[in-house]
């Protein structure tokens, strides 16, 4: 996949979504959809993630993102478009900030 058609975009979810498997949700959900990136923790209690690909399929996972898994309660989702460079190799669960 060329740059001009692969979008990265840094989305900040908050809500409550620590403490209720959100980043294993967005792992799954990311790597169903053959997103790269990563997804973690931050100190202030809000996940953080970065999904790389195709700009329709990371708009749908950013879509997503607004439901999580069943236990989250999402207040809102933040998105920045962020350089798409290096590119990521796969789906990542990062440690928590």
């Amino acid at each position: 996949m060329d740059d001009s058609t692969r979008l990265r975009a840094h989305v900040t979810i908050e809500g409550k979504v620590q403490g209720v498997w959100f980043r294993a949700w967005t792992q799954e959900q990311a790597a169903a959809r053959g997103l790269a990136g990563w997804v973690r923790n931050r100190r202030d209690g809000t996940v953080e993630a970065v999904f790389d690909g195709p700009p329709s399929v990371v708009e749908e996972m950013i879509r997503a993102c607004w439901n999580g898994p069943p236990a989250a309660r999402v207040l809102a989702v933040r998105v920045d478009p962020i350089p798409s460079e290096p590119p990521f190799d796969g789906f990542e669960v990062r440690p928590s900030e």
